[in-house]
């Protein structure tokens, strides 16, 4: 059966995943995440992308961006994902491929489903062990939105400016969020929906979205259940 075609559609935020192949390690050091993030910043500007949240992990990576046009995603992910394994290949005198196929992405609502998405993204290195907290992982967007930290490559989405008068206020409000965490059920719904390239988001937000492509928005539910996601 023929892949279907990822969604990319301009102004609504997009979840993205990216793996190792075979799970395999895509960092040695720290070096490594830095200029995977590096050539994000780099490619998203270039590309028209606006990045609001990330998280790199061990063996795959989290985005949660908005491309301003229909090429803006691929061509930043084709980018960076190629830029990406000449150096680590060099850096580790391997060859070969780093990545499990192509990434996985899908436009999201961004009511109710968008700060949702930046507490899954951020609690993965908890929900891993990594970490007891999000704001002790360093590679996440997590601290910027805490002030911890000031990182260029986020632009936050105007979601995240409502939660707040003041930035002390906006920042307490997305802890407290994080905090508190992502139902079950939430959870589930972002992971199946990225790795299924499958739209997330209520009847009416899937309707407008289906004015826009040809292609088909949701799983049809027939057949044998769908397989539990791997990634947490």
């Amino acid at each position: 059966m023929a892949r279907l075609p990822r969604l990319s559609l301009p102004g609504y935020p997009h979840h993205v995943i990216l793996r190792g192949n075979n799970r395999q390690a895509i960092f040695a050091c720290p070096a490594d995440y830095q200029t995977l993030l590096d050539l994000v910043e780099e490619h998203a500007r270039k590309s028209g992308i606006a990045v609001h949240a990330y998280v790199l992990m061990s063996n795959h990576f989290h985005l949660l961006v908005t491309p301003e046009s229909a090429d803006s995603l691929p061509r930043m992910m084709q980018a960076v994902g190629r830029r990406y394994v000449r150096y680590f290949n060099d850096s580790q005198g391997r060859s070969g491929t780093l990545w499990e196929g192509r990434y996985r992405s899908t436009p999201i609502q961004t009511e109710p489903y968008l700060l949702a998405c930046m507490a899954y993204i951020d609690l993965n290195p908890v929900r891993a062990g990594l970490v007891a907290e999000a704001r002790d992982y360093p590679w996440s967007s997590h601290g910027h939105y805490i002030g911890l930290r000031s990182d260029r490559l986020i632009t936050p989405h105007p979601l995240f400016w409502a939660l707040g008068n003041t930035p002390f206020a906006r920042e307490a409000a997305y802890a407290e969020m994080v905090r508190i965490g992502v139902s079950d059920g939430q959870r589930v719904a972002l992971t199946e929906s990225a790795l299924g390239g499958w739209a997330l988001g209520d009847v009416d937000f899937l309707a407008d979205l289906q004015k826009r492509t040809d292609r088909r928005l949701v799983q049809t539910r027939v057949g044998r259940p769908p397989r539990k996601p791997r990634i947490v």
